[in-house]
């Protein structure tokens, strides 16, 4: 059986990171999950994905941390969505221009919706878009 584009999801809350992973392997995704930084660095330089979802407060480190962590071309060449409940600041958002920010909670249609842009080679909607709370 043939699978679809390789996700690493990297999220410390089991319960969301399986329905997240649930429902992007019930739209044909190989998905890699992960709960900590250290094992998704393991991961990500063993065998890129074609895609990133990263949460930002992990056990042993921030996901902005993980980033910090790849070598800069690995780290451009992976499209990344970063997913936080804690508001981030303008400053740490341009230090990292390329990754695509989404503030928790979500519509899980929403992440979907991205995740398939990201993976079509589209650029999404930017983090301001997904940051503003109405």
């Amino acid at each position: 059986m043939e699978t679809g584009p390789r996700i690493v999801l990297v999220e410390d809350e089991g319960p969301l990171r399986k329905i997240i992973a649930r429902n992007l392997q019930r739209r044909g995704y190989d998905v890699v999950e992960t709960e900590t930084g250290a094992a998704a660095l393991t991961v990500l330089r063993w065998s890129p994905p074609r895609l990133l979802l990263l949460d930002v407060n992990l056990p042993d480190m921030t996901g902005w941390d993980v980033l910090r962590e790849l070598p800069t071309d690995l780290r451009r060449q992976i499209p990344t969505i970063v997913l936080s409940a804690a508001a981030q600041s303008p400053k740490r958002l341009s230090e990292f221009r390329e990754v695509t920010f989404l503030h928790k909670p979500f519509p899980l249609d929403t992440l979907l919706r991205l995740v398939a842009d990201k993976l079509s080679g589209g650029f999404g909607m930017g983090w301001a878009d997904l940051t503003r709370r109405e």
